[in-house]
């Protein structure tokens, strides 16, 4: 089966105010296009389990098909919470899907505080629903980078936690690849997805969603709507391979 195949049902801890991005020098040659894949949590609670998002299942095949494209580098990321993870409803003793206000707990400065949508219990640290989904090609895998492990502080992003304070090794690992484009796949399209692209786009990456290799929450539209204002650029994976192959060497 080709990725046009699979791929034709959908639509179309560092201080970040240090952040180098890999095209902020002034160069007199345009850097060699090359391309990273980063799946975003395809974890057993957000296809199956207490988190899980609508018709995630249908994208693990697409997923798996860009996993065998030629990337520079293929790096995953999970979920993978403590116990009593801030961003848990019963962490809260509140209904699930309700909001509440957080705060910064190691930053007196942070006065302002930021809502938070108060999830089920989900990807817990080392437990079967922190797992990747059965089937997924892991071992291709160059690097695995895990969020939302301080309890007290909610990430979204792969690159960095929801008030940049704390930036992840993923730009590290980006940069010691010469990495110039970045394509993201997987869940949630409306929260890890669309921050960790729009993060991408801050930390000076070309920024590409597959729009068919992903599912969210609530409306994928509207997320891509809302990525694409923001310098996100959208992709299918027919038209990613079409444009690999045209950057091959």
């Amino acid at each position: 089966m080709s990725v046009s195949d699979l791929c034709s049902t959908s639509v179309s801890t560092t201080s970040s105010a240090d952040i180098s991005s890999p095209g902020s020098e002034s160069t007199s040659t345009t850097p060699k296009y090359t391309p990273a894949l980063i799946i975003i949590d395809m974890q057993n609670d957000f296809v199956y389990g207490t988190l899980a998002v609508p018709d995630a299942a249908t994208i693990i095949e697409p997923v798996n098909s860009l996993i065998d494209l030629p990337f520079k580098v293929k790096v995953a990321t999970r979920d993978f919470h403590p116990d009593s993870h801030i961003s848990f409803a019963e962490t809260h003793r509140k209904p699930l899907f309700s909001t509440t206000m957080i705060y910064h707990p190691e930053d007196p400065h942070e006065i302002m505080g930021m809502q938070q949508v108060l999830w089920p219990i989900h990807c817990v640290a080392y437990t079967g629903g922190a797992d990747f989904v059965p089937g997924l090609k892991t071992t291709e895998f160059d690097a695995v980078v895990h969020k939302g492990t301080h309890p007290n502080i909610e990430s979204y992003s792969a690159f960095r936690d929801i008030w940049h304070k704390a930036v992840s090794e993923l730009p590290d690992i980006l940069a010691s690849h010469g990495i110039t484009d970045v394509y993201f796949a997987g869940l949630a399209g409306d929260y890890c997805v669309k921050y960790t692209a729009l993060d991408a786009v801050e930390f000076g990456y070309k920024s590409w969603v597959v729009t068919d290799a992903v599912k969210s929450i609530s409306q994928d539209q509207l997320a891509f709507e809302e990525m694409k204002k923001k310098g996100v650029e959208l992709i299918t994976c027919e038209d990613l391979m079409a444009r690999l192959n045209a950057f091959g060497d």
